[in-house]
C-alpha cells in the first residue's frame, strides 16, 4: 500500500485526538509537528525558535525529547496503518500514545538549523509499535539525538469520542 500521502499523519487523526501540545493541529499554542511517510520511514522537520534555548546557541533538551516523542507517535500510526492494510484516504489514522521513551543525547544540538527527525518501526504488534529515531540538524552529518520509543494504541479510557461530558482543552 502506498502511504506516501500529501498530508502529514497528524492531519489524519480524528479531531478529538488533535490537541497534543507537540503534534496537535488544533492546539494553537503547540509545536504543530508534521510527520510524513517516505518509503520505509517517517520524516519530521522542525525549526526551533530562539526561546527554545538551553544555553546560548543550543536547543533545550526537553524540546528534543518532546520532538522524539511526538515524531515517534506519528511513525507508529503510519507503520501500523500500513501493517494492518488501513486505507488512510478513507479511514482515520490510528492514534498512539507513549508507553516508554528512551532518548540519548549524543552531542549538543545547535540552535538555528532545521532539525530533521527520521524514524523506523522495528517492531509492530497487535496494539504496540516500537520506533527507533534519529534527530539530525540540517547541514550536519551525524545525529545529535537518538531514541527508542514504545507506543501503544490509545486506550479506551483516554478516548473522548462520544462522551458528552468530556472536556476539551481551553484554547
Amino acid at each position: 500500500m502506498d502511504l506516501e500521502l500529501a498530508l502529514p499523519i497528524q492531519h489524519l487523526y480524528p479531531e478529538e485526538f488533535s490537541y497534543c501540545y507537540g503534534c496537535g493541529r488544533l492546539n494553537p499554542q503547540g509545536y504543530h509537528i508534521e510527520t510524513y511517510w517516505d518509503g520505509e520511514e517517517g520524516v519530521t522537520r522542525f525549526t526551533p525558535r530562539p526561546y527554545h534555548t538551553a544555553v546560548p546557541g543550543f536547543v533545550y533538551g526537553g524540546l528534543l525529547a518532546s520532538l522524539m516523542d511526538c515524531h515517534s507517535t506519528g511513525v507508529a500510526a503510519w507503520a501500523w496503518a500500513q501493517h494492518k492494510g488501513i486505507d488512510l484516504r478513507r479511514e482515520p489514522a490510528p492514534r498512539f500514545v507513549t508507553a516508554s521513551l528512551h532518548v540519548d543525547f549524543k552531542k549538543p544540538t545547535p540552535l538555528g538549523p532545521t532539525l530533521v527527525l527520521r524514524g523506523r518501526p522495528v517492531e509492530i504488534g497487535r496494539r504496540k509499535v516500537v520506533v527507533e529515531s534519529t534527530l539530525t540538524p540540517e547541514g550536519h552529518d551525524e545525529p545529535t539525538v537518538t531514541g527508542r520509543v514504545v507506543l501503544v494504541l490509545i486506550p479506551e479510557t483516554m478516548k473522548l469520542a462520544g462522551d458528552p461530558g468530556a472536556r476539551r482543552p481551553q484554547t
